[in-house]
């Protein structure tokens, strides 16, 4: 095998797979990526059994051939090579070395058969469909925060990703929770998808999943069936597991009778709340929030370190409310707001509290509230 390639494209493609290598291996060849250059492009395969990343690359390929090397090393050295350097990689057949070179830097690698490699074995899948790099984008980025990350309650290690119906209709929707606050984001069902199982896709696939939607315009396509899910683009396809288990009825948890309205500038809000919280000695300090009319009172008051409070002047006219929130929940929702208003719809003190962005119902979350 031997092929040449520029540095961007070949660190871009090696970068993809490394990061889905796990660093604590018990099986070698699980730390190796899985280089097969043919034709006029080389394709750059990684897996950790529960995900596999394929990234496909154009190539200068003077001989035709595969192998394995070690996924880190490789993108340690393409990262810390000179911008825009041609860069060649060859192996000679039964040497057990892979030779990078570019310029006057050459590294001899060892490498493992590409026998040994795992390849991911093809799902048939019940549904696919094509979407917007940014649907998917706003649906997994604004639902993500809340993903649990308690090993015991495997099932909220992810995003539910399914077709419900809402009050504007069938929509392809992301709900995500850890029992402290939830996200449901809901987007159009592209079609194709109306036969789609929800399946929850892991904590880990979602981070993976964000490197293949910056570009607004590229079209993602996604394949779904009962035990896997695939999104790919032309050159990158990203192929997991989900998650086997149930997830809870959500619904059940969103609030529907909360009356009193509070309305606020989502940024000044998230700075009001993150300056007070800066007396507070953990970060899961509560944040106390006295409303009366037309006006916000945020508050901490941590004994061993001082006390804090700030005034803002925000658009609420029901009877006054005390109620307490985690500082850190509350910041994560309110910096999902794209939006210039952030709108808190509260009940009690001790009830769950429901914000959206404006008038907007698509993207709702739900915090439960602290005692303080």
């Amino acid at each position: 095998m031997k092929f040449s390639m520029e540095r961007s494209s070949l660190l871009r493609a090696v970068a993809q797979a490394q990061s889905v290598v796990e660093r604590r291996n018990t099986i070698p060849i699980l730390a190796n990526v899985l280089i097969e250059a043919e034709g006029d492009s080389v394709t750059f395969r990684a897996t950790d059994l529960d995900i596999e990343a394929l990234d496909k690359a154009p190539a200068m390929v003077e001989r035709a051939g595969g192998t394995t090397v070690s996924a880190v090393t490789l993108h340690e050295i393409v990262r810390k090579l000179p911008d825009g350097a041609q860069v060649t990689l060859s192996e000679e057949t039964g040497s057990g070395r892979l030779t990078v070179s570019a310029g006057r830097s050459n590294f001899s690698l060892a490498t493992l058969p590409k026998d040994d490699f795992p390849v991911m074995a093809s799902a048939e899948y019940s549904a696919n469909f094509s979407a917007k790099a940014e649907v998917l984008r706003r649906l997994f980025d604004k639902s993500k925060f809340a993903i649990s990350t308690e090993e015991t309650r495997y099932y909220l290690n992810g995003v539910y990703m399914h077709v419900s119906d809402s009050e504007e209709g069938r929509v392809l929707r992301c709900v995500a929770t850890d029992g402290h606050r939830l996200a449901r984001i809901d987007a159009p069902v592209p079609s194709g998808a109306e036969a789609m199982p929800g399946v929850i896709v892991p904590r880990k696939t979602v981070g993976e999943l964000r490197k293949l939607l910056d570009e607004d315009d590229a079209d993602i396509a996604v394949s779904v069936s009962e035990t896997k899910v695939r999104f790919a683009t032309d050159h990158i396809t990203l192929t997991s597991k989900v998650i086997d288990g149930t997830f809870p009825d959500y619904s059940r948890v969103i609030p529907s009778g909360n009356t009193r309205r509070l309305e606020v500038d989502a940024t000044e809000f998230a700075k009001a709340v993150d300056r007070v919280a800066t007396v507070s000695s953990e970060r899961s300090r509560a944040v106390k929030l006295a409303l009366d009319e037309d006006r916000l009172v945020l508050s901490v008051n941590a004994p061993d370190s001082g006390a804090a409070e700030e005034e803002l002047a925000v658009a609420y006219g029901d009877e006054a409310l005390e109620i307490g929130f985690n500082a850190k929940y509350l910041l994560e929702i309110a910096s999902q707001v794209d939006r210039e208003n952030a709108v808190f719809m509260f009940n009690s003190s001790g009830d769950p509290t429901l914000m959206r962005e404006g008038s907007d119902t698509s993207a709702v979350y739900v915090v439960m509230p602290m005692r303080v």
